[in-house]
């Protein structure tokens, strides 16, 4: 059975199977960065900075295990349309606030 043909699209694109140290680091930050952004677009709100760290830090510990999964099932993908998603979202949020003052 060949391995490569059942990795998902990041995970063949930073090449887990030929280098698997870089690989995974450069998986697993970019889960991190996706689930940053994610989190940021869609759920975040102005927090003390000790609860933001706590927040970041289990972010993080979460991200690890997202980064093992990330090999074989399409997490970074499904954060990269979650993330477009919370973003055509904000953009049209943004022009509808902008409308209502331009009327009032």
């Amino acid at each position: 059975m060949d391995v490569t043909q059942r990795l998902s699209f990041f995970a063949s694109l930073f090449r887990v199977d030929e280098s698997p140290d870089l690989g995974m680091w450069l998986l697993y930050f970019t889960i991190l960065g996706l689930s940053i952004l994610v989190y940021k677009l869609g759920f975040a709100l102005k927090l003390p900075v000790l609860k933001s760290v706590v927040i970041y830090t289990f972010l993080a510990l979460g991200s690890t295990v997202l980064t093992f999964l990330g090999i074989f099932l399409p997490v970074g993908e499904g954060l990269v349309v979650a993330a477009l998603i919370l973003i055509i979202y904000k953009i049209r949020l943004h022009r509808s606030k902008q409308a209502e003052s331009t009327e009032s």
